[in-house]
């Protein structure tokens, strides 16, 4: 199964890089193939709305690094979306990949996938991780997609915190079962 790993952290040794390096782990260790999106350290602009790929058979108007995403996304079995809680949503490095799919939404709602949200954030509260929940619920449903799993790990603003968590084990059990 090819896994694609959709990482949105502006940074590289956060929070979120360790529940993605667990999930590649156990992913791995399952068999799967794995490859990675580093959205936020890579060229890609925002999405117009122009609607320039609908009538250029999905290629967007602009010439940026989605350009080698969009192979890996329709060769992907599994999505995972790992993302720190910014403002209880996605980062806005990852959303920018997210508003892409926009050129290929036809072919990716017709293609099963399974996909996961890895999330993490320094809120406790146990409702701080609705939002992010529910945009990824309403994003899997209108893809057709099937939502299968998610670690969000409340409490985790830091290395040292999401390191002393059991949300790390979760992660890789959770990349074991793809």
């Amino acid at each position: 199964m090819n896994v694609l790993i959709i990482k949105g952290s502006p940074h590289e040794k956060g929070t979120t890089s360790l529940l993605a390096k667990k999930f590649e782990e156990g992913a791995r260790a399952a068999g799967h193939v794995v490859q990675e999106i580093d959205a936020a350290h890579m060229d890609i602009k925002s999405c117009l709305g122009c609607n320039y790929c609908r009538k250029n058979n999905g290629i967007c108007v602009h010439n940026d690094d989605m350009a080698d995403a969009y192979p890996m996304l329709s060769d992907a079995d599994a999505i995972v979306f790992v993302t720190p809680l910014y403002y209880f949503g996605f980062t806005s490095q990852i959303k920018k990949v997210i508003d892409r799919f926009y050129a290929m939404n036809s072919e990716l709602r017709a293609e099963a996938k399974m996909a996961y949200l890895l999330a993490a954030g320094a809120d406790s509260e146990d409702w701080a991780m609705e939002g992010i929940s529910a945009t990824f619920d309403v994003m899997c449903r209108y893809l057709r997609w099937e939502n299968a799993g998610s670690v969000l790990a409340l409490g985790c603003g830091s290395r040292e915190e999401i390191k002393e968590s059991e949300y790390l084990s979760q992660a890789e059990v959770l990349g074991r079962s793809v």
